[in-house]
């Protein structure tokens, strides 16, 4: 990780106001409509959105789910989260502190969700964050995220290198693999997005 937690999270909180207006990218946006697509909760099901932000993939499964918990670290990111869900008259999503390796979280879930998050920690890290995730036991993970298809372009990359530490597919699949999880799907965006969907192995 190239910032710490604390520094990821006041950077976040600085831009939580417009956050939603600055991601506004074709990717940005295929890549959260393909992870809410892809998680497709049933009516009974418990979401668990980590790195939430400003909960577009939490408020985006609400209506389909049971119960979605968001969690983020980043206070602005979830008080702007809690401000659309009032405003949309959502009920059955609950927004709090919580990270992909202590995600603050106890109760049964059936789909784990993120997107655009986990390129925030280095490959041991992202690693580590998926061990802690399969032990919950979810039977669906869904990642959408900046990940290398390919050898990106140093000239025009879609991530900040100064603060974002991007994976390969590879590595990624591999740790869901790893874990105990088999990838069914594999949706490319660009060449640096996309998503990446893990179903439990029973």
């Amino acid at each position: 990780m190239k910032k710490s937690l604390d520094e990821h999270a006041d950077r976040f909180s600085d831009h939580a106001a417009d956050y939603d207006e600055s991601q506004n990218s074709p990717e940005y946006r295929a890549c959260a409509s393909l992870v809410v697509e892809h998680a497709d909760p049933r009516p009974d099901d418990a979401v668990l959105d980590l790195g939430t932000g400003t909960g577009a993939i939490a408020l985006g499964v609400a209506e389909a789910a049971d119960s979605v918990v968001g969690r983020d670290i980043s206070g602005g990111m979830l008080e702007r989260a809690r401000e659309k869900a009032d405003a949309q008259g959502v009920e059955n999503v609950e927004f709090g502190e919580g990270r992909f390796r202590d995600p603050n979280f106890d109760g049964p879930v059936d789909i784990v969700t993120s997107n655009f998050a986990m390129h925030h920690l280095g490959d041991d890290e992202k690693r580590e964050a998926i061990d802690v995730i399969a032990g919950l036991e979810p039977r669906r993970i869904v990642l959408g995220d900046v990940m290398f298809f390919g050898e990106p372009n140093p000239e025009d990359p879609f991530y900040s290198p100064e603060v974002d530490d991007p994976a390969t597919v590879g590595v990624l699949a591999d740790a869901f693999t790893d874990a105990g999880y088999a990838v069914t799907a594999v949706e490319m965006v660009s060449d640096q997005v996309g998503v990446l969907v893990a179903e439990r192995r029973d």
